[in-house]
């Protein structure tokens, strides 16, 4: 059965998904310089509501023009009503001369019909390796990786930001945030010029944080202006939804889009570090980051109880094996003073930073207490470091030590600054 066949035989489209339009959008396409047309590498194709599921053939030569066939199919798809694609590459693993336009419905596998191929991409799913030895029942929705992912060391620098220090947890509600713009701020007051990014794209609180909650900024020749706030350049989704009412609904696909429509379409000004505060999680957006944006290092956040430790641990892990070095770790609601009797209690319980310390031989950073104010300035707009309160001295003491490593890793140079 032909994949047009099997298009029309497996179609349970949404209301709003057009299937002669998809039909055109895929018999059309040709594959980027060649003449080669898309349809002859389709294997099988899926549409269920408004997700469409493809799998296409591909030689090793094509793949510098993945992601682009990804993006074009992604465009005029999502015009015809689809708001998914997901597109499985079988990867040949020769390259062979195209035999005919119309050729390659009834080929076996490993055989060759086409012309340049791709390799896995970015945010495009793994290649699966289309040999003998791949075992026949294999899932092409769970193809094996056949390919590394981009790693860290390929990743071109940012031309006018020297260090990318990303605050991370694995875990929500454990102060990444609140720990973000304190750090940026501690610092900028040792000298530093820093700008912030907020990519948590489904719960962003660093406008609220800083203070310029509904804010949004000017663009300038199609890229964003960040916003100043304490004399940090500073952007957020959150300041372009205009409200903190308005959810951001997005498949991870477009969630990692945003992200890096941020990073790469914004106006950064010469900044010695760009402090990003991470989602929770392990998921596309800390893969896509760790794949596209070139990293100095991670700052883990974590309390002291042992759930958090779980996921912090696994936050370790992912940095470890993208090639992105831990700085340190830093211990948030380590204890708590009782402000009537003055009586010291670890809410949280005690040695889980230097748990993590031991265990991946990384420096504990510091240790934040669990006070009232760090919570009511941060709510207001006005970080412990600017108001310095319980926490204020802890934030710069952690900001010099990472000035200290960002020093000792830049063999280039005397100073960052």
């Amino acid at each position: 059965m032909s994949w047009l066949s099997s298009l029309k035989s497996v179609f349970s489209p949404a209301q709003e998904v057009k299937e002669e339009e998809i039909q055109q959008v895929l018999q059309q396409y040709l594959l980027p310089n060649s003449n080669h047309a898309l349809k002859d590498r389709i294997s099988q194709i899926n549409v269920q509501g408004r997700v469409l599921q493809i799998t296409i053939n591909t030689y090793p030569e094509e793949a510098d023009h993945l992601q682009q066939i990804h993006d074009d199919l992604a465009e005029s798809l999502e015009k015809c009503g689809i708001q998914e694609l997901n597109m499985h590459v079988i990867q040949q693993k020769t390259a062979h001369a195209e035999k005919s336009a119309g050729c390659g419905h009834n080929h076996a596998q490993g055989e060759s019909c086409a012309s340049s191929s791709k390799t896995e991409k970015t945010n495009l799913p793994p290649v699966m390796d289309a040999t003998a030895t791949t075992p026949p029942e294999a899932d092409p929705n769970n193809p094996p990786i056949a390919k590394a992912a981009p790693q860290q060391r390929d990743v071109p620098k940012h031309p006018r930001i020297q260090n990318v220090i990303l605050v991370s947890s694995g875990k929500g509600g454990v102060g990444k945030s609140t720990t973000t713009v304190n750090l940026a701020l501690a610092l900028q007051q040792l000298g530093l010029k820093v700008g912030v990014l907020d990519a948590d794209i489904y719960g962003p609180s660093i406008p609220t944080m800083l203070g310029n909650a509904g804010k949004t900024p000017m663009i300038e020749a199609e890229n964003f202006v960040p916003l100043d706030a304490y004399g940090l350049a500073v952007l957020s989704i959150g300041h372009l939804t205009g409200d903190n009412n308005t959810p951001v609904a997005w498949r991870g696909p477009k969630a990692t889009g945003a992200l890096m429509q941020l990073f790469n379409q914004t106006l950064w000004p010469d900044l010695d570090v760009l402090v990003i505060d991470m989602p929770p999680g392990t998921g596309d957006i800390q893969l896509t980051l760790a794949q596209r944006i070139p990293v100095t290092g991670a700052v883990i956040v974590t309390t002291p109880q042992n759930v958090a430790l779980m996921d912090a641990t696994k936050g370790i892990e992912l940095f470890n094996r993208v090639q992105i070095p831990v700085m340190g770790v830093i211990e948030n609601m380590s204890t708590h003073i009782c402000s009537n009797c003055g009586f010291e209690e670890q809410i949280f319980g005690t040695g889980g930073g230097d748990k993590l310390s031991q265990q991946y031989h990384i420096p504990l950073l510091g240790r934040l207490p669990l006070d009232a104010s760090i919570r009511e300035n941060a709510d207001a707009g006005q970080p412990s470091v600017l108001v310095g309160d319980a926490a204020a001295e802890s934030y710069l003491a952690i900001a010099e030590k990472i000035a200290a490593q960002l020093i000792q890793s830049d063999k280039d140079k005397n100073r960052i600054f």
